[in-house]
């Protein structure tokens, strides 16, 4: 039997009560809320090799954060909750897993240094690949040996319960017990069903706020949820190339669903949609709270070739990713519309670029005012941070 479910984890110290989160996606607030009183969630999309996009953003999201408040400044510290799906939820696990000293054990820069050196390993590349797709119908492509051993020595004994921040990272669980009491954690990958985790996280939220006599998780009430601020992170898709129709796809058997001119159309088209329906779904509900300007989705709806497939790993296919990334710096904040689920320039917004940097003012703001509304002892107790006291998150 299959069930939903998602990693759910929250540090219970007192600091960590505090952290400081939000941002505004042009670098003004776009709710009337008093600083420290907003909830942010950062969302990372699934697509295997091509979590260097993100990977990519976030370096630069976090670097921007360190030139406001010092080198030790992490995203695990200005973040309620980290969502991920797939190599979104092995970013997330990165960014939120602690070290010995307390404080992230790795930065945002070292997202796409895992992936360059790792990859190749993780999704090694056949020389033939007729002969790869026919044995994939049997068998599993790649194995995942190397990944688990390499996240076990990452992150050893590490469990979710000890992470720095909430994560929330979506899978399907296999129930064994017809009474749904027992379960035994074979995890099937939430891209399926989530790939883009924005909308799970924001409903684990919104069920952890309406708990009663529970700790307060977060500084605004259920009836408030129009204060969240979502950074939401793509990994690109083949959208907008229009690569498939609905004539080609009516001739198709099994085979071709699954390799089509070195591209995997299923996998292509259920990622797709996933996302997308999410992003839609989330632009209507921040629209319908007069609220847009706290929904940011950086995303890149052209990918073709290599770059479009989730295990090209590719020393020149990861170079192309990471330019990817960098090029979606560089182009305009884009909104979907809602009636024809194409994206759209914001008129006045800038580059994401612009939009990241504005979210990174927020962010430092919101981090200022918390730490100030705590006893000076408690702040004095918080972990090491940089001149501004960046770390809140222990």
């Amino acid at each position: 039997m299959a069930a939903a479910s998602s990693y759910w984890s929250r540090q219970t110290c007192e600091e960590c009560t505090t952290r400081a989160m939000a941002g505004c996606v042009v670098g003004e607030p776009a709710s009337a809320s008093s600083p420290g009183q907003r909830v942010t969630v950062l969302a990372i999309d699934g697509g295997g090799i091509r979590g260097l996009i993100p990977g990519t953003i976030l370096a630069f999201l976090e670097a921007t954060l360190q030139e406001l408040d010092g080198p030790d400044a992490r995203l695990a510290d200005y973040f309620d909750c980290i969502a991920g799906t797939s190599t979104g939820g092995l970013i997330t696990a990165m960014l939120a897993a602690p070290g010995h000293d307390g404080r992230p054990l790795f930065a945002a820069r070292d997202i796409n240094r895992f992936y360059l050196e790792n990859g190749p390993r993780i999704f090694p590349q056949k020389r033939c690949g007729v002969v790869a797709a026919v044995a994939s119908l049997t068998r599993p492509r790649y194995n995942g040996k190397y990944l688990q051993s390499k996240i076990r020595r990452m992150l050893g004994e590490t469990r979710v319960r000890d992470t720095l921040t909430n994560v929330v990272i979506p899978t399907f669980d296999t129930i064994d017990d017809a009474t749904g009491k027992v379960r035994e954690f074979n995890l099937i990958d939430g891209g399926v069903a989530a790939n883009n985790p924005t909308m799970v996280a924001m409903t684990q939220i919104t069920k952890k706020m309406m708990v009663k006599d529970k700790e307060e998780l977060y500084p605004v009430k259920p009836s408030n949820c129009g204060k969240f601020l979502v950074l939401s992170i793509g990994t690109g898709s083949t959208s907008d190339q229009g690569m498939y129709t609905a004539r080609q796809c009516s001739r198709w058997g099994i085979i071709r669903w699954l390799r089509n001119k070195g591209m995997a159309p299923i996998i292509d088209i259920f990622m797709a949609a996933s996302s997308d329906l999410v992003d839609i779904h989330a632009a209507v509900m921040f629209q319908s709270l007069h609220s847009d300007g706290d929904y940011l989705r950086i995303q890149d709806n052209t990918l073709r070739g290599a770059a479009a497939t989730v295990d090209a790993a590719t020393a020149e296919n990861m170079r192309d990713l990471v330019g990817i990334g960098e090029r979606m710096l560089e182009q305009r904040v884009s909104r979907v519309n809602v009636e024809t689920g194409k994206y759209v320039e914001v008129p006045g917004a800038g580059s994401n670029a612009d939009a990241l940097r504005g979210f990174a003012r927020q962010l430092s703001e919101e981090r200022r005012a918390r730490l100030g509304r705590r006893p000076i002892s408690a702040a004095a107790a918080g972990c090491g941070g940089g001149a501004h006291g960046a770390g809140a998150a222990c």
